[in-house]
Formats: structure tokens, sequence, C-alpha cells
């Protein structure tokens, strides 16, 4: 019998299903090899699906890259990407001339707006080590008003986003990094701001939690109306409301009740989306997100006509010089360099 706070509890799978103003999670875990001089692995392709490379062979995929792993030039239109990495790093090419590398805890906040190119690659820049790679790739919804802004990124670098800690009555240490949505006075960095994140009334919220074994926490309440879901990817177990969760599931929550939240034997490691929804139609085609079929038609003819932009680099599957770090080059001109 789920307790009073829980409405459904969901194995997870590659894709995870999330609640509006959310479209999807995706979790990549990539226990990547060591690479080659071209940055992509440094063993055999036989066998692999070049080009659609999902299947998770040697514990790590290609996705679409047939050299390097990850996702060559591709559009979207009328949503945002939030990209939080683990560990290892991402290469960043759009249409619009941004471009980065970033990783090991930074977040990249993309708005496609009314229409972006760009491509996600996993440069596996050590020749000598492993490469592994974890991410999550969260998809937002934007609401119509916001569906044609232009294109844009911001960078919220591991540096600048804040952690809150806190430890219970048994000196045991709950960690939570704070990418949206203030907790208990930890305020994280602005998110792009066209994204419905924008606005603190929608309480959105993106928070990486850790656990130490034993640990004991309480979610504090959202307000009445509010999607939350509570995933979690790494651990043995969890209890709430005194019903045990085991490692990779996903919890729906009330919004309006504190949830005690009691780790088991081992270090756990959740994800918690929440937000209010966007009242408005959803129509899903692929790599656009609009409000209408009529819509959705519209941005397959303007991509056609127009690939949203020219594509200014001179690989669908941009990456940069081994040799450099973590920067983000903006459309604005802007550069920062990590």
């Amino acid at each position: 019998m789920q307790g009073k706070s829980i409405i459904e509890v969901k194995k997870l799978g590659f894709t995870w299903d999330t609640q509006n103003p959310f479209l999807f999670c995706v979790h990549h875990d990539d226990k990547f090899p060591e690479g080659n001089d071209n940055m992509g692995p440094a063993t055999s392709l036989a066998g692999r699906n070049i080009g659609n490379d999902f299947a998770p062979k040697d514990g790590w995929r290609m996705y679409h890259g047939d050299t390097i792993p990850g996702f060559p030039q591709h559009p979207h239109r009328g949503f945002e990407t939030v990209t939080v990495v683990l560990k290892g790093f991402i290469d960043h090419a759009d249409s619009a001339g941004g471009a980065g590398r970033y990783g090991n805890g930074d977040v990249q906040w993309m708005t496609a707006g009314k229409g972006l190119q760009h491509s996600e690659m996993f440069p596996l820049l050590n020749k000598d080590k492993p490469n592994p790679l974890e991410l999550f790739q969260i998809w937002l919804n934007l609401p119509k008003k916001n569906k044609f802004v232009e294109g844009h990124y911001k960078m919220l670098w591991a540096e600048d986003i804040p952690h809150y800690n806190t430890k219970d009555e048994n000196g045991k240490t709950t960690d939570v990094i704070v990418v949206a949505g203030e907790l208990n006075g930890v305020k994280p960095p602005a998110p792009a701001p066209d994204s419905w994140a924008a606005d603190p009334e929608n309480e959105i919220a993106i928070w990486r939690i850790k656990m130490e074994a034993g640990a004991r926490w309480t979610l504090p309440k959202a307000s009445e109306g509010i999607n939350r879901t509570l995933f979690f990817f790494k651990g043995e177990s969890i209890s709430l409301d005194g019903e045990t969760i085991t490692s990779y599931h996903s919890v729906s929550l009330y919004p309006n009740q504190a949830v005690e939240i009691e780790n088991g034997n081992e270090e756990s490691h959740l994800l918690l989306l929440q937000g209010k929804p966007i009242q408005e139609p959803v129509v899903q085609y692929g790599p656009f997100v609009m409000n209408s079929q009529a819509e959705i038609q519209q941005a397959f003819l303007d991509y056609q006509q127009t690939q949203f932009g020219r594509w200014p680099w001179e690989r669908s599957d941009q990456v940069f010089d081994r040799s450099k770090g973590r920067f983000a080059k903006y459309t604005d001109g802007r550069e920062e360099i990590k």
C-alpha cells in the first residue's frame, strides 16, 4: 500500500517519463574506453549499428556518431534542453555560432525557441585511461508565447551551482546540488531568460540529491498543483512514508506534503524534477514540440527551407582540440574560459 505522499512508483528505462512541464529525461551512463587520436574509442566498432547505436555493448554506445560518440548536427524547435553532466565532457556547437566544452558538474541550459541546430559530441579526451560519461538531458517545454523566441544557451558552471548541505540527528549528511529552484534559502544561478523556469511562481526545481548511507532528509513541500517526481537512479534502497523503493525507480509525489526520505545501507543518488504544468496542448514529433499538428508541419517545412540558419562549422560532429579546456562561446561574442 502506497504512503500518503506517493502517487505512483515506476521502473525506469533509458528514457524517463516526466510530468508537465517536463517532456522527458534521458540518463546517459557510458563507460567509454580510452580515446584514439580522433577522440573516438580506441577499440573496434565492429558489431555496432553505426549511426544509430543505442545498444549498450561493452557498457557504452556511439549513439548517432560514427567516429566520435554523440549526436551530430540536428534541429530543435519549441522547447529547452537542460543538460546536467555528472562526469565526462560534451562539445557543443550550434547554428547560431555558439560553441563550448563543458562537463564534470556543469549544466548547459539551451532554449531552442523558433529553431536551432546543434551538435552534442562526447570527445574521449583520455588516451591512457577510460573516459566515463554520465549525464541527464532534461527536455523542458516552453509556453506558446515563448516558442518562437531567439535560440539561446547559457552555462551554469559547476563552481557557480550552490549546494545545500544538512545533517540529520545522527550526523548523516544529505547534499543537494541546486541547479534550479530555491531550496531553504539556497538560490541557484538564473536559468535561460525565456524559460518557464525564469518565473519563480512556476516553482521549477532541478535538484541532485546525494544521501549518505543511513541518512534521513525531509523534502520540503511545494504548492498545490505542482508536479513533482523523484528519480532514484543509484544506490540500494530508500524508504518514503514507510514504503521501500529500490534503485532505478521514479516516484511521483503529492506536492503539498513534506516527505521524509530514509536512505538504506549504501550512498544514494536522486534527481528531483518539479514544476507548475503549462496548461496548453502539447504536440511533439521528434525534435519539435509545439501546440498543434499544423505547427509541427510548419516546423518541418521551415527546417527544410531554412535549415534554421547556416551551419558554420566544418563538420556535423564538431569537436574541439583535445588540449582545450572548459569554455563557452556565445552568439553575442562573449567567451568564458574555465
